[in-house]
């Protein structure tokens, strides 16, 4: 099926997808700066440049888009054109992403990652769940950990 729009629009509307401050990363930063945690943002000395930092508790947390990082969720659907291209630039991400996360790992760091899905259930208080569930990792000791849909 052949784009629906010109060559030039379609790149205005690919460049005005965001890196950072997105909205899942934006209800991560502001739960759990109520809850009383204090973190930096997008640490450029750190592989990955994680989207929060956490010093006092040597951990990282990550909020990953479906899409863009090819998540196993409802979310995620590969694109039915350009599929080489897709299939190369999100398994690329994927594989970026099993780097950074031995790196970090490697270097002592803990490592949560939240999918853009676990935001985006249509439940009750599922905001305050995934904030809730970030605060005990943040005090845990654990590793590492995933919160998804």
């Amino acid at each position: 099926m052949a784009d629906t729009v010109t060559p030039a629009v379609r790149s205005r509307m690919m460049a005005g997808i965001k890196g950072r401050d997105t909205k899942p990363e934006m209800i991560l930063r502001q739960g759990l700066h109520g809850k009383g945690f204090r973190f930096r943002l997008h640490a450029r000395h750190l592989p990955g440049k994680p989207d929060m930092m956490f010093p006092k508790h040597r951990a990282v947390i990550f909020a990953n888009g479906c899409f863009w990082h090819g998540h196993d969720c409802p979310l995620f659907k590969w694109p039915s054109t350009r599929q080489d291209f897709w299939r190369a630039k999100i398994m690329g991400n994927r594989d970026r992403d099993d780097r950074v996360k031995a790196s970090l790992l490697a270097a002592g760091w803990r490592i949560m990652t939240v999918w853009e899905c676990a935001l985006k259930v249509r439940r009750g208080n599922v905001t305050k769940v995934v904030i809730a569930k970030c605060s005990r990792w943040l005090l845990s000791n654990r590793k590492s950990a995933e919160i998804r849909a």
